[in-house]
């Protein structure tokens, strides 16, 4: 059974933006942090942002703050990141994650901390 599916992802032009969703289980939804992160192609898989449990507390780091959203819909357990002014450096791998004891720069920073991943989605930027 797969605790966290993502969707969302797909080409976009320089300067458009995606809304990427991640659909959680009940459980993991209730009861863990959720987060963001993408790898491009080469490269290390890299942290971009997170939410509390609670919906009460999100990070985000530099070099998408400002740019992207992070938000929970407890209506449907998914966790939203509205994904603004897209540039082609932004292509990657979009995942979502589960973490239930480590939150911010701690997780973010420390992929290997998170418990659950999604099995990732595709953001291609390019004209």
């Amino acid at each position: 059974q797969l605790q966290l599916v993502e969707s969302g992802g797909g080409l976009v032009q320089p300067g458009g933006s995606l809304r990427l969703s991640c659909a959680a289980s009940r459980f993991i939804f209730d009861n863990y942090d959720i987060g963001w992160f993408r790898q491009g192609q080469g490269k290390e898989r890299e942290g971009l942002s997170c939410i509390s449990r609670s919906g009460g507390s999100t990070y985000y780091v530099d070099s998408v703050k400002g740019r992207f959203t992070i938000s929970r819909d407890n209506a449907k357990n998914t966790v939203n990141l509205q994904m603004n002014s897209l540039k082609p450096e932004d292509t990657a791998v979009y995942y979502c994650a589960a973490a239930r004891s480590f939150y911010g720069s701690s997780w973010l920073n420390q992929p290997g901390r998170s418990d659950y991943w999604g099995q990732g989605t595709q953001v291609t930027v390019s004209s």
